[in-house]
């Protein structure tokens, strides 16, 4: 594989020795992928409801862990249109630029920016959606949980690359560059306890 990174700029304090950047290229290749996947089935959904407001969707199982409860909810379309939507959109062009990266294409910096931006975007949706299906509608969509899932490391390992690319001299890039993995356990145990403490197995696991 040639290495997607062979020319490493002066900004760039992120030599591709320990295989960080094929990682990152993978993550975002296979990620974006699950990623299109899920918004897909939750298009597919939002439409199915749209035609039948009483249709019974596979990933309702009760009345907590109820898909279309939280797709047919106002916080499903926050810009006027289906959330689902952006999630296509995002993850076929993460996909796409991941699947460059693999191939040994190298990315003009102002890439990694746009990239910044959106997934900065992403996750605040992200937080957002999470808060309103735990807090507000009391509600868990699985495939919803698959988008939270690839969004988060997405989020972290390519700010990390891009604070490694920008500010390679900053404590807070060595930070997050040495305890990646680390920050995105963390954030996932925190998320299921939230999920674990609000619902209870009780909610959780009843038919």
């Amino acid at each position: 594989m040639i290495d997607i990174d062979d020319e490493v700029t002066p900004r760039d304090g992120a030599v591709d020795a320990t295989g960080t950047r094929s990682a990152l290229a993978w993550l975002m290749a296979v990620g974006g992928a699950i990623g299109v996947l899920a918004s897909g089935i939750l298009t597919y959904d939002k439409i199915k409801l749209l035609e039948n407001s009483d249709a019974q969707l596979a990933c309702s199982f009760n009345l907590w862990v109820d898909c279309g409860g939280v797709v047919s909810s106002s916080q499903s379309s926050v810009l006027g249109f289906p959330n689902t939507f952006i999630g296509l959109v995002g993850f076929a062009i993460v996909t796409t630029l991941g699947v460059l990266l693999l191939s040994g294409t190298r990315l003009p910096e102002w890439f990694w920016v746009g990239l910044q931006i959106g997934v900065t975007l992403a996750i605040a949706l992200i937080f957002f959606l999470q808060y309103t299906s735990i807090f507000t509608l009391m509600k868990l969509c699985p495939y919803c949980m698959v988008v939270w899932t690839v969004t988060i490391p997405l989020f972290v390992s390519v700010t990390a690359r891009n604070l490694r690319s920008w500010a390679p001299t900053s404590g807070f890039t060595r930070f997050v560059s040495n305890w990646t993995l680390l920050i995105i356990l963390l954030w996932y145990v925190t998320v299921v306890s939230v999920i674990w403490f609000q619902f209870g197995p009780e909610r959780l696991f009843s038919s």
